[in-house]
């Protein structure tokens, strides 16, 4: 199965929750959404698929702006744009060009990217997977093991590393992940590994320690190799729908990301939750994950998930 039939498969139960806000519960998708002909349909249709109040509004009024035609058309296009963080690639979008990279190219800046998000979002697994992903486009990788505080996760992380050939910077249980943090980094400096992915800790006993802690982190990488971490992804689970943003919020107030990472969008109807993320952190989702093997991690495409969300086949304009 091609990674677009898995994303299409993943979506469903969002493409399910749009269309079955127009009573086409049981339809094919297609017709179900040939049936949201009215505005008021469609805007409790985005809000129900966590689309948020305030972009469905300007959803609507994009929709209102496309002079009649396909209401599917004109909703895709509406949506593509709000998935676009980059105000001047939005204003391309708006001319009716389509800017996009190559959904292949996930290029990292720098060497070291913190990896950081709440206990349970999939962190460790998506890092495994990241690992693979740039060891087959031929970068060198190293793991940091700086989740000290969750009971296995420097094992569990290990056993990845072992599993791919990936060599992992270990602390001590209940240690202090600033320390792996600071020799993961210097030993990547020392080595000339093309790229460090630091594990940190979902959960601290608050809060305001886990956020302080990560900063510490970020401080430590800094002075073991200056520049970086120069990314901070931050994986979220797309089930948590808006609590998950207000997550994400918070943790981009302490430690600015420089990217999003959406897993589990195959368990959730609300993966309009994507739309938020970008428009209201203005951060770019990197990648986006539908299942538990590597390949489910994929680089996010904005055209290619609306695409999958409508379960259509159409050209990039």
């Amino acid at each position: 199965m091609s990674w677009l039939e898995r994303l299409r498969d993943g979506l469903g139960k969002t493409r399910q929750q749009i269309s079955g806000t127009a009573g086409s519960l049981g339809q094919e998708v297609q017709e179900a959404f040939t049936r949201l002909d009215t505005i008021e349909d469609l805007e409790y249709a985005l809000i129900a698929a966590d689309v948020g109040r305030a972009a469905t509004q300007e959803i609507i009024e994009d929709i209102r702006k496309s002079e009649g035609g396909n209401l599917q058309d004109a909703l895709m296009r509406a949506l593509t744009l709000q998935l676009e963080p980059n105000a001047r690639r939005a204003e391309f979008r708006k001319l009716g060009f389509a800017p996009d990279v190559a959904r292949s190219k996930v290029e990292p800046k720098g060497h070291v990217i913190m990896v950081i998000g709440v206990n349970g979002v999939g962190k460790t697994t998506t890092i495994a997977k990241l690992g693979q992903y740039y060891m087959t486009r031929g970068k060198s990788v190293m793991f940091a093991a700086g989740d000290t505080f969750r009971a296995a996760a420097g094992t569990q992380l290990g056993v990845w590393g072992e599993r791919l050939g990936i060599s992992v910077i270990q602390g001590s249980d209940g240690g202090d992940p600033a320390a792996v943090a600071f020799d993961g980094a210097s030993a990547r400096k020392s080595r000339g590994t093309d790229l460090l992915l630091v594990d940190t800790a979902g959960r601290l006993h608050n809060k305001h320690n886990l956020m302080e802690e990560l900063k510490k982190v970020q401080r430590v990488i800094a002075k073991a190799d200056p520049g970086e971490p120069a990314e901070v992804w931050l994986v979220l689970d797309a089930v948590t729908g808006q609590n998950g943003l207000q997550q994400a919020k918070k943790f981009h107030e302490s430690t600015p990301l420089t990217g999003v990472i959406v897993t589990k969008l195959d368990g959730t109807a609300k993966g309009g939750i994507l739309v938020p993320i970008v428009r209201e952190l203005g951060v770019p989702i990197k990648f986006i994950g539908v299942g538990e093997q590597p390949s489910d991690l994929q680089p996010f495409d904005s055209q290619e998930f609306v695409r999958a969300l409508f379960n259509v086949d159409i050209p990039k304009s």
